[in-house]
């Protein structure tokens, strides 16, 4: 690795995760000063000499998700002023990325929309993480490198040796992504199936397969309201199961998230770090997974021109 030609420069709202993933490739992060005037506008500065570099910008455009994704913005122009030779933003968490399609008329693709806005300012690579539908990835004209978090879940799912395994989704959608924690650990699989049969109603929730009696992870790309996941435990406790897991991503935990999260069955929630997590917000029974050595290493191959595939999975 060309150390002298790699930067690392970090926004506002993961500076722990990027301040591990330098500690990993064993490089300082790259100085900037963010200022805010008095009226909120946002004000940027990169502190040390980018010409000609390969700039890394690890930003999390998580919430104020609006402040987030301006920050990145302006440091891109920034660099490109600065006359960086390329610049690549690092996104463990893509905000707008539920936007992803039209659900009715009249009504925006958000997730293209932040696609457009980062390529127009001049990024040329993007370095993604379990995005919340694979099509954002064609919302992009340049480069876009989508890793997964599933093998840093799975491991840390082995060394608990649990009996009885059922990989549960807790909706129809995410069935693939259970199907594959499944057969990572030798597991059956189970799917819930919720409907709603007349508005105002509650949701009936169908478990497609056996759960009584098993211990049940339920693996979700993110936890925002807690709502789906808190639902999902209930219905699995309901069914007779022994022990109830949830395994995610992205801790969004927004709104009641952690009121209800608080008050499930579920014995462990595994989270990682992609999103920092205020320490008001983690409970006793949370452990925050570290994603940094897995960007780390795709930061390293992209900037060495050496393939990411390996750690796509």
């Amino acid at each position: 690795m060309k150390e002298a030609d790699l930067k690392l420069i970090a926004g506002s709202s993961n500076l722990p995760l990027a301040e591990e993933i330098a500690r990993y490739i064993g490089i300082e992060l790259t100085p900037t000063e963010l200022r805010r005037f008095s009226d909120g506008e946002i004000s940027v500065k990169v502190a040390d000499n980018v010409r000609g570099s390969d700039v890394f910008l690890i930003q999390s455009t998580s919430y104020p998700a609006n402040d987030h994704i301006m920050e990145v913005m302006l440091l891109v122009d920034a660099l490109r002023r600065a006359s960086a030779r390329r610049i690549t933003v690092v996104t463990p968490y893509y905000g707008y990325g539920r936007q992803d399609r039209k659900v009715e008329p009249r009504v925006p693709i958000s997730a293209k929309v932040v696609a457009t806005m980062f390529e127009a300012v001049g990024v040329r690579r993007m370095l993604c993480l379990d995005l919340h539908a694979d099509q954002i990835q064609g919302f992009f004209e340049i480069p876009v490198d989508h890793l997964f978090a599933a093998p840093v879940l799975i491991q840390e799912l082995k060394k608990r040796a649990l009996q009885n395994l059922v990989i549960v989704s807790p909706d129809s959608g995410g069935a693939e992504r259970a199907r594959f924690f499944a057969k990572q650990l030798n597991a059956s699989l189970a799917i819930i199936d919720k409907r709603r049969e007349r508005a105002n109603e509650a949701e009936i929730m169908h478990i497609v397969g056996s759960v009584e009696g098993k211990t049940c992870v339920l693996v979700d790309d993110m936890i925002d309201t807690a709502g789906t996941i808190v639902k999902g435990a209930f219905a699995l406790y309901e069914n007779g199961a022994k022990e109830i897991y949830a395994a995610a991503t992205h801790a969004v935990l927004s709104g009641p998230a952690i009121e209800k999260l608080r008050s499930s069955p579920l014995k462990e929630i595994l989270l990682t770090n992609s999103i920092k997590i205020p320490p008001e917000k983690i409970l006793p029974q949370m452990k925050i997974l570290s994603v940094a050595p897995l960007i780390a290493e795709a930061i390293v191959r992209i900037h060495d021109e050496r393939s990411v595939s390996s750690l796509f999975l």
